[in-house]
């Protein structure tokens, strides 16, 4: 299976670089699972396609402004996107800018600096911070909130950008992007849901900037998922295990909730509570055994997202819907529109 069969044209007008007026006024794309016609709908209308006794999983995670820009004390600039806690004082980051073991980054106008003590893959470098206690707070005075690079911005995030490049739920800080799919919910949409007798529940996955990496390999099967952190809590494994039992379905909001829901189950059989660590890379050929649903945004082409999706619904399914999408005018990717697979 080649990454290039995941592939397909999109205009760049088709690029949302603004959310929509409201979260719950973004369109929505009904695509049955296993066939059946397409349908459009506006995403508040999502009560007529999850039904009472649904469980609808979400993730809290809160995007943190983890991006700060700076420069190399050797002179050049930077931009640091603080991704993980490796040990003591030693953190993975996405750098931009030309770097190596032993260079010196001055970054905040000199509130933080560190150093670099590892080379990874592609951007990634471990960073040893001179004073690590200090960044929390450098980040809550001068971090950015890390948008997606095909969301056009001369001078970094907007005042919009600090309220709607969030989820309404968004409770446990460490993302550094957001899952997008959970854009779309408001406050009184997710209690309409509730009152008609759907089931939220929430778990938390922390997504890394690995969202952002490239499938760089010409063979799907060798590509390796960046580790991402989730947790979920004991009475959400239970509400989980209760709803299987009852035969009940269970939707997953997002890729996020997805490869947590699906790891835990290759792992142990059920969805256990607790904390972990996934890599989880589902593609075409995929087995799931958790969810019945899926919630998700419009994908970048040749990217794990996509993959997943088509893991789920099938290949040509998904490339169909997105060819409809495209004709219809539905706009892609953070701030765009949805689709929903049942």
């Amino acid at each position: 299976m080649r990454v290039s069969d995941f592939d397909y044209e999109l205009p760049p007008e088709r690029i949302a670089q603004r959310p929509a007026e409201r979260r719950d006024a973004s369109r929505l794309l009904v695509c049955p699972r296993h066939g059946g016609p397409l349908r459009h709908l506006r995403f508040h209308q999502i009560g007529g396609v999850l039904r009472a006794g649904d469980l609808l999983v979400l993730n809290d995670t809160r995007v943190v402004p983890a991006r700060l820009f700076g420069e190399k004390e050797s002179g050049g600039r930077v931009a640091v996107l603080f991704s993980r806690p490796i040990a003591d004082g030693v953190w993975e980051a996405m750098v931009r800018g030309r770097t190596r073991v032993g260079t010196r980054l001055i970054l905040a106008a000199g509130r933080l600096s560190a150093t670099v003590v590892a080379i990874e893959d592609g951007p990634f470098r471990r960073l040893r911070l001179d004073q690590p206690e200090r960044l929390d707070a450098v980040l809550a005075e001068a971090g950015q909130v890390p948008l997606p690079p095909y969301i056009e911005r001369a001078e970094g995030h907007t005042a919009e950008d600090l309220e709607r490049y969030q989820t309404v739920f968004a409770e446990r800080p460490g993302a550094v992007a957001v899952p997008t799919a959970g854009l779309h919910f408001t406050p009184d949409l997710l209690e309409r849901l509730r009152g008609a007798g759907v089931e939220t529940a929430y778990l938390t996955l922390h997504v890394g900037p690995g969202t952002f990496r490239p499938v760089e390999v010409e063979d799907v099967i060798d590509h390796r998922m960046a580790t991402e952190r989730f947790s979920v809590d004991p009475t959400v494994a239970t509400r989980i295990a209760a709803a299987q039992a009852e035969g009940r379905r269970i939707i997953a909001c997002g890729t996020t909730v997805t490869r947590v829901l699906e790891t835990l189950w290759r792992r142990h059989g059920a969805v256990l509570a607790g904390d972990g660590e996934t890599d989880l890379f589902l593609y075409p050929g995929a087995s799931f055994g958790v969810i019945d649903g899926l919630i998700t945004n419009f994908h970048l082409p040749r990217s794990t997202l996509i993959m997943l999706v088509a893991a789920f619904a099938g290949r040509e399914r998904v490339l169909t819907a997105y060819a409809e999408a495209i004709r219809e005018g539905y706009r892609f990717y953070s701030y765009g529109d949805a689709m929903v697979v049942v």
